[in-house]
């Protein structure tokens, strides 16, 4: 029980680490017109979950990604038709992904992942000095 404030941090810090890298692939495909699957590349989208700690005597939630899903908005079209990737009509497919949009959820994650690292060092302090107090 008194490591689980640690626990909670550290999966938040997880989570978030995940949604910056998910963040991270989607500005680096802001422009990929063909991917895998010959369709454009799709933003993809973290999904959390939280998990009740059922073994704790109080309500100890923890968080993790639970999958990470394709965006189903529309893909943006552009007229380009001398672009490889122009279809008949001279329009071209272009991801979903919006890159300002990107950047204020890395921004964001950021921030809760800092947030998660000075709840874990504020816990991490309050057990040591805990343990001075104790050799004492």
């Amino acid at each position: 029980m008194i490591f689980k404030g640690l626990e909670v941090s550290v999966t938040g810090m997880a989570a978030q680490r995940i949604r910056i890298d998910i963040a991270s692939s989607n500005l680096a495909n802001v422009n990929s017109t063909r991917a895998e699957n010959g369709q454009p590349y799709r933003r993809k989208v973290p999904v959390f979950q939280a998990i009740l700690d059922k073994e704790s005597e109080l309500p100890v939630y923890q968080v993790r990604v639970a999958r990470i899903d394709p965006d189903p908005t529309p893909y943006k079209m552009k007229y380009d038709p001398k672009h490889p990737d122009a279809g008949p009509d001279g329009y071209v497919r272009l991801p979903n992904v919006d890159p300002l949009r990107e950047m204020v959820d890395m921004m964001s994650a950021i921030r809760t992942y800092e947030a998660n690292l000075t709840a874990f060092n504020t816990h991490k302090d309050m057990l040591l000095k805990s343990l001075e107090l104790i050799k004492v």
